[in-house]
């Protein structure tokens, strides 16, 4: 069984403790928007010790992200997010509020869920880490007919480039995206962003693995590190994507994205 959830658009299967192993050919077979069920990815959680509990406080779990192309993803803030709703939602005991200690391939990441019994959409907020310095600048710009007026390579675990722009709908991200993904050998995401005021920026992006999507939670959390490192924004910021809103916050050096995740449904597969 797998149950499907999204994070402003950003939709994700989820398998919690399942049967038999997953692996990239269930990803690229079960993500297919035309042949399968459809998503941005597919996540796998085990119980980080043996015989772990699935108790939705204080736990700790194991998550394995692939891509709808099947690639292998060290982590999404989205996906994150998702996970959270969906632990939840594995062991519902009318709590309202939930704490996980998730270890995914770029490290733990500390996941608080606050449940809304009245929708299918709750609030979740996951601690991203310390940003750090990421990929170099991106050179081909007069390539694209783009400028960029800013750049900034962001490493959030996974590789993120920033670029400023003066209006996103000049961007043709289904054109630009994979061009400059291809010039970087282990492939990022790439987010193009403008600035509405020190509180508020929009973005799009392109992520790498899934192509466009409605939301990115590590490349919101890489547009407001990248635009703190310019002097622009502070350190509470509204991030504005296609699929909606979210919230990033930097504290004592670790960016926080909070941002409401939504239960989609309950699917049944037949076979692992």
């Amino acid at each position: 069984m797998l149950t499907k959830h999204h994070g402003l658009g950003n939709d994700f299967l989820i398998a919690v403790n399942p049967p038999l192993p997953l692996g990239s050919e269930h990803a690229r077979q079960w993500c297919d928007r035309r042949r399968g069920i459809g998503a941005d990815g597919l996540i796998l959680a085990v119980p980080t010790e043996p015989g772990g509990s699935n108790e939705p406080t204080e736990s700790s779990w194991t998550m394995t992200l692939w891509n709808a192309d099947g690639s292998r993803a060290e982590l999404s803030g989205n996906g994150l997010r998702c996970l959270g709703q969906a632990l939840v939602l594995n062991h519902d005991d009318g709590r309202r509020t939930a704490t996980f200690d998730v270890s995914t391939d770029a490290g733990p990441r500390l996941v608080e869920v606050e449940a809304d019994r009245q929708s299918d959409t709750d609030s979740v907020t996951v601690d991203m880490g310390r940003p750090r310095s990421g990929p170099p600048p991106w050179s081909r710009w007069s390539s694209v007919g783009l400028a960029a007026n800013a750049e900034q390579g962001v490493d959030m675990g996974n590789p993120h480039l920033v670029v400023l722009v003066d209006d996103l709908a000049t961007v043709d991200l289904a054109e630009v995206g994979p061009v400059i993904e291809a010039d970087y050998a282990e492939g990022l995401n790439v987010e193009f962003v403008t600035v509405e005021s020190p509180s508020e920026v929009s973005l799009r992006v392109w992520e790498r693995g899934a192509g466009i999507t409605e939301a990115c939670g590590s490349g919101a959390c890489a547009t407001v590190w990248a635009a703190r490192q310019w002097g622009i924004v502070g350190d509470d910021v509204t991030v504005n994507m296609p699929g909606g809103q979210a919230q990033v916050r930097m504290a004592d050096g670790h960016l926080l994205l909070r941002g409401p995740t939504t239960f989609v449904a309950v699917v049944d597969v037949e076979h692992f």
